[in-house]
């Protein structure tokens, strides 16, 4: 996500390499029965405010706003006047509507055979639990509550019982350590902490409480840590420590769901920042809830009578607080909720979830592609998907042959993929096509969606031609908004307004295609000058992974003395190909005659992995420390730092030519 005050070191606009003919027009089915036509962007054009409006109207209000919005940049209110509880409209209106027997969430425990099946009904009960339990504890409208947790049934309720109060939630990923979470409960002041005595993951029980104590022994306003027992295993107990069972299972299951203001604060979510102190990203109610609603149910094409929907991420992430709590139970939604890996117990894990379940509409992230492409075709094919209707993707750009082999292995050539491009900060998606609109570019996010003013500006902050490159931009604001980061209103301005005149830019670079469709480039900060161009890490990855040997790459800029930094690429070759002498040249002579000799790999190394934080993005900047030969920084957050072992010891074996 952003960096502070991004993009100062970028000189000059990004050179637009990649070119990519292929086209897939929407399935004519989908297209007849859409839940979004063309149409919306003209009306959206027309009249912004009043498209979000009717947008706002899908929900239930008590009380209807009097003012849509109020701008006084870079500080915006939605819907300012309404009233709503989010807890009711994802979950209360479904059941007195009737809906009560329809599956919310079909939960997937990693151990096989491990599910539940959890209803709007069941939902509503155990939220008004819960509910009940932390005003028990003393949890008032306003205070914070910090969530630590696997991926189980009480976490998307922890998380509605906040916002059935008013208490605001931030929920800190499960992977990251003591230090981490303890700097996330002192931010935002937390008074209770929710967590479990551990999750499972590849196939055996991962502890969470430690954690929890160390960071909590440091947090002397925490009154409360409520655990909730999912793997049995041992943990010390604390005088602040309640067992959930004990604590929930004697509330009443009746709650008031008292209406909020829009703007009352929702969420924290924390994301990292370059001075060492996480920023908190804030989100209030209206806004937000109006925008996950309505791009769930635009770019998915969500039928909620019958699609089984499923997104792969953690709620940890925005992605799952966006897209597997509020904007799908706000839409009446049937989700898949999986704890664990996609390789546990076997490399097939997700397949054989999509065929239990029937799901319809995947939502997952490129990482995760590239990594079922060097397991190879045959295992995908072992399941049957016949269920999908629509693909998404989201959490970096995927390259091309990700996007062709997604659609062509796990879509059977027939299912419209969606490129979502969205941030921590945007709260919901921003960029996308439609599925039963759009004729979609493999790699490309396209057009903003209705409602929605992006642009791609020079260093000038003045719209590159089509053709050109450049810098990601917001020009006008929208529902789902970070308001501020929390507690500092100045870092907010400086972070995300400083860099052009208001406008909100978060760090990404893109490319305006011939036809005008937006591509996005990675961050700014991955961005190579090589011999006075500016060349974007995205493309030279996506060159490689077109080449058919590669299944996965990472490009990093290293210092040069004769271009001023070099290309050095990191690959990760499919299960079929052999590592051997003149691969390196092979893939070498690719990129040349794919984006032009100027993005030749001065370097390119095999290696068997590459590092990667437990969200499945890639750490360049180890990367660049091997490129550079300097000692490795913080290694901290990966998933296996010995996989930096594994790539130090290629380092003498690189193969580099002129």
């Amino acid at each position: 996500m952003a960096s502070e005050t991004p993009g100062h070191e970028t000189q000059e606009t990004l050179s637009n390499l990649l070119s990519e003919n292929r086209r897939f027009a929407p399935p004519a089915d989908l297209a007849a029965g859409a839940n979004v036509t063309a149409a919306a962007y003209e009306e959206a054009e027309e009249d912004r405010l009043g498209f979000w409006e009717r947008a706002a109207e899908r929900l239930t209000w008590a009380e209807r706003w009097d003012t849509t919005l109020e701008w006084n940049p870079p500080f915006a209110k939605w819907f300012v006047g309404g009233k709503l509880n989010v807890a009711y409209n994802c979950v209360d209106r479904h059941v007195e509507a009737g809906r009560g027997d329809k599956v919310a969430y079909h939960w997937e425990g990693e151990p096989e055979g491990d599910s539940r099946t959890i209803t709007y009904a069941d939902l509503q009960r155990e939220v008004s639990k819960t509910a009940n339990a932390l005003e028990e504890l003393g949890v008032r409208k306003g205070d914070r509550v910090a969530i630590y947790m696997p991926m189980i049934p009480e976490l998307p309720i922890s998380l509605l019982a906040c916002a059935r109060i008013g208490a605001i939630h931030s929920v800190v990923f499960g992977g990251f350590s003591a230090s981490a979470l303890k700097s996330r409960i002192d931010d935002a002041d937390a008074k209770v902490v929710i967590t479990a005595d551990g999750g499972y993951r590849r196939g055996a029980p991962s502890a969470l409480k430690p954690t929890v104590d160390e960071a909590v022994s440091e947090c002397p306003g925490v009154e409360h840590v409520v655990v909730v027992r999912r793997t049995g295993q041992d943990v010390a107990t604390t005088d602040k420590d309640v067992w959930w069972h004990d604590l929930v299972d004697r509330q009443s299951e009746q709650h008031t769901a008292v209406p909020h203001d829009a703007e009352d604060p929702l969420y924290i979510l924390y994301t990292s920042g370059t001075t060492g102190k996480p920023k908190g990203i804030l989100h209030t109610t209206g806004g937000y809830l109006t925008q996950t609603s309505w791009t769930h149910q635009a770019v998915f094409d969500l039928k909620p009578e019958t699609d089984v929907y499923w997104c792969t991420a953690d709620i940890g992430w925005v992605t799952g607080h966006s897209y597997i709590v509020y904007g799908p139970l706000a839409n009446g939604a049937t989700s898949v909720l999986y704890e664990g890996t996609p390789d546990t117990p076997h490399r097939g894990r997700f397949w054989e979830v999509v065929q239990k379940y029937g799901v319809t509409i995947l939502y997952t992230a490129p990482t995760a592609i590239r990594t079922f492409m060097k397991w190879g075709d045959d295992i995908p094919a072992k399941f049957d998907m016949s269920s999908l209707r629509v693909l998404g993707s989201v959490g970096e750009p995927i390259n091309p042959e990700a996007y062709v082999w997604y659609r062509e292995h796990i879509g059977g050539d027939r299912c419209p993929v969606v490129d979502t491009w969205w941030q921590t900060e945007t709260g919901a998606i921003m960029i996308s096509p439609l599925p039963g609109v759009t004729s979609a570019k493999p790699g490309a996010a396209m057009r903003p969606l209705p409602g929605i003013v992006a642009d791609v500006v020079d260093d000038q902050a003045n719209s590159v031609p089509n053709g050109g490159g450049g810098f990601l931009v917001v020009r006008e604001p929208w529902p789902s908004m970070l308001r501020t980061i929390w507690g500092d209103d100045q870092r907010y301005i400086d972070t995300y307004w400083s860099r052009f005149e208001g406008m909100y830019f978060a760090g990404d670079g893109a490319k305006r295609d011939d036809d005008g469709d937006i591509w996005l480039l990675g961050r700014v900060d991955d961005v190579m000058l090589v011999s006075g161009h500016n060349i974007s890490t995205t493309e030279v990855e996506s060159a490689l992974v077109s080449h058919p040997k590669v299944a996965e790459a990472a490009v990093v800029g290293a210092t040069d003395p004769v271009t001023g930094q070099a290309i050095v690429s990191f690959v990760i070759l499919r299960g079929s190909a052999e590592e051997s002498d003149d691969i390196a040249t092979e893939l070498r002579t690719h990129v040349a005659k794919t984006l032009g000799p100027i993005a030749k790999p001065r370097q390119i190394l095999i290696v068997p992995e590459l590092p990667k934080t437990r969200s499945g993005k890639i750490m360049r900047r180890l990367l660049r420390d091997v490129a550079e030969n300097r000692s490795l920084g913080d290694v901290t957050t990966l998933t296996d730092s010995s996989v930096m072992n594994l790539i130090s010891d290629k380092l003498p074996s690189a193969k580099s030519e002129d």
